[in-house]
């Protein structure tokens, strides 16, 4: 079994283009390291946004790897999966 070790991951809220009844706020922050979510105190997180990004954590380590035309190269911004919020996140290794 391979395991890829997952880098650590800075998630910003980038723009709002909708409503978040969350909220969340531009500049609102959170980090992914390994398997743990890492929450600033007063920041909320929102469930359904963050379940919509977690299939490409893994794979952003091995990004320069992928093939040349690989959608997740592409990957900087997620948005929230919610019609109504239009959250744009940001995505980063750091």
């Amino acid at each position: 079994m391979v395991l890829i070790e997952m880098p650590k991951i800075k998630v910003t809220v980038e723009r709002i283009d909708g409503h978040c009844n969350l909220p969340v706020l531009v500049g609102d922050h959170f980090f992914i390291e390994g398997s743990k979510l890492v929450v600033p105190e007063g920041t909320n997180v929102c469930i359904w946004a963050l379940q919509s990004m977690m299939p490409v954590f893994p794979i952003l380590n091995v990004r320069s790897s992928l093939p040349d035309g690989h959608w997740v190269k592409s990957v900087k911004h997620f948005t929230c999966p919610d019609p109504d919020g239009k959250v744009i996140f940001r995505l980063e290794l750091v």
